[in-house]
């Protein structure tokens, strides 16, 4: 009797098993599906574009966009335009000012002269202790990069030689080349 009874468990154990199998592959989906979303697309951004350009101004540009794309937003460079002075590849930020230098005579690469009252002084500025406005005065430096040099060198501490500016996002090397006689660190 107990072989009998053993059979009849698990022979209902199997047929609740199967029931419950069909039942999971014809029963209708519940709930709703899920629907990727694909991620979405970064705005514009606004970029001061100066010196050096036929129309300065501020131009917005779609994100990702190189000083190339800038300089010629703003009508393309002047004839006088120091354009190897800049990284033509670099990539712009939000906010970023863009600033063409001027040869101080059209044909001499070697002599360059600063738009805008943003000529060089006498002495080189101290990267470790300037302001983020000191910085601006800079060829090149806008207020988002002047503040992302005093961020830099907040979170990282002072830079022990001028080549460490290279580190602040935005400061490649031919930015770097630009700016590399006006700066110092003591």
């Amino acid at each position: 009797m107990l072989q009998k009874i053993g059979a009849f468990l698990g022979g209902l154990l199997v047929g609740l098993l199967a029931t419950g199998l069909l039942m999971l592959f014809i029963s209708e989906p519940r709930g709703t599906p899920v629907v990727l979303v694909p991620p979405p697309t970064p705005g514009p951004i606004q970029v001061h574009v100066a010196g050096a350009v036929m129309n300065p101004g501020v131009y917005e540009l779609p994100s990702g966009s190189i000083a190339r794309q800038a300089i010629e937003k703003a009508g393309g460079a002047l004839d006088n335009a120091a354009i190897d002075w800049i990284n033509l590849a670099a990539t712009l930020s939000d906010g970023e000012q863009l600033t063409v230098p001027i040869h101080a005579e059209p044909g001499d690469p070697t002599s360059v002269s600063h738009p805008e009252g943003q000529s060089p002084s006498k002495d080189p500025l101290n990267i470790n202790t300037a302001t983020a406005p000191e910085l601006e005065r800079l060829p090149g430096i806008g207020p988002s990069l002047a503040q992302k040099i005093v961020e830099n060198r907040d979170k990282y501490g002072p830079f022990e030689k001028v080549e460490d500016i290279t580190r602040v996002s935005g400061i490649g090397p031919a930015k770097f080349e630009q700016i590399r006689d006006l700066i110092c660190v003591r």
